[in-house]
């Protein structure tokens, strides 16, 4: 099955181009400079971002920042609709522009600061979102330009939002080496449930075990460790909020062997129990 995206590009330049791009349902994690807004317009699966697993399905919107780790990986399609999305990227460099150097784009500027984690946005009725969107992939120039800053304002009203991952390490040195940490994002996520073990990680980069936890750590400013408890807690509460899994399930599931350490690295992680967490969504 594939994943159709309406890419809406902006480099450097502030020039942009629309493209078709196919996405299989084996969607592989990356990361790019610039920033992204993806809108799902039809679909259900998997979304993976920083060290945050959750699903999506039509409706959702995020906003990622620059080197951020992502990708969506589609499970299933709607009503036998195709599975699209509408992706737009803008320039990294939009936040230092002049052009948003004034009062009125401050909550903007902020908001894009924010991003660096990935914000979802939840939205009820998103039909003004949308159009914009579509639009703007029929727009190029000025009339782009009021789109973008359209869509930036409905987002400012939408106070409902969820920052997705755990902060990362942005630093020029993590940007780097990106690749690198894509691919033992992806060992991790493709690894989860079965067990993750640290000599198979640090052979990925065909590294020591030690030396791989040193530039792990380096570059991400966690231990590996600790970045594979973020995510094992990470399913166990989208598990909990959304499914009526026994606990005992979720704990396995999320690649726990252990209850009692199940209860206590997310508890530590959540601030409360994985059955008080539950209770906020019954």
């Amino acid at each position: 099955m594939e994943f159709i995206f309406e890419r809406i590009y902006v480099p450097n330049n502030h020039s942009f181009i629309s493209r078709k791009l196919p996405l299989s349902s084996n969607a592989r994690i990356h990361s790019h400079k610039n920033f992204e807004l993806n809108y799902i317009t039809s679909g259900v699966g998997r979304r993976i971002v920083g060290d945050n697993i959750s699903g999506f399905e039509a409706g959702d919107l995020v906003l990622l920042g620059p080197d951020l780790p992502h990708c969506w990986e589609l499970l299933d399609s709607e009503n036998n609709e195709p599975p699209t999305c509408i992706v737009t990227h803008f320039s990294e460099n939009i936040v230092n522009s002049d052009f948003f150097n004034i009062p009125e784009l401050e909550k903007v500027v902020d908001l894009l600061k924010q991003a660096n984690r990935g914000i979802r946005f939840k939205v009820e009725n998103d039909t003004e979102i949308r159009e914009v969107l579509s639009a703007m992939s029929e727009t190029k120039g000025l009339e782009y330009y009021i789109g973008l800053l359209k869509i930036f304002n409905n987002l400012l009203k939408i106070e409902d939002r969820e920052k997705l991952s755990n902060p990362t390490n942005q630093s020029s040195v993590f940007s780097k080496n990106i690749d690198k940490i894509n691919k033992i994002y992806e060992y991790v996520f493709q690894n989860i449930q079965e067990g993750i073990k640290l000599e198979e990680a640090a052979a990925v980069l065909n590294m020591a075990p030690s030396s791989f936890c040193r530039f792990f750590k380096k570059k991400t400013g966690l231990t590996f460790l600790e970045y594979v408890k973020n995510v094992r807690v990470g399913i166990a509460a989208k598990l909990l909020a959304e499914t009526d899994k026994q606990i005992t399930q979720i704990c396995f599931e999320s690649g726990y062997n252990n209850l009692a350490n199940f209860n206590h690295y997310f508890k530590s992680n959540m601030g409360k129990t994985p059955s008080e967490y539950r209770k906020n969504f019954r």
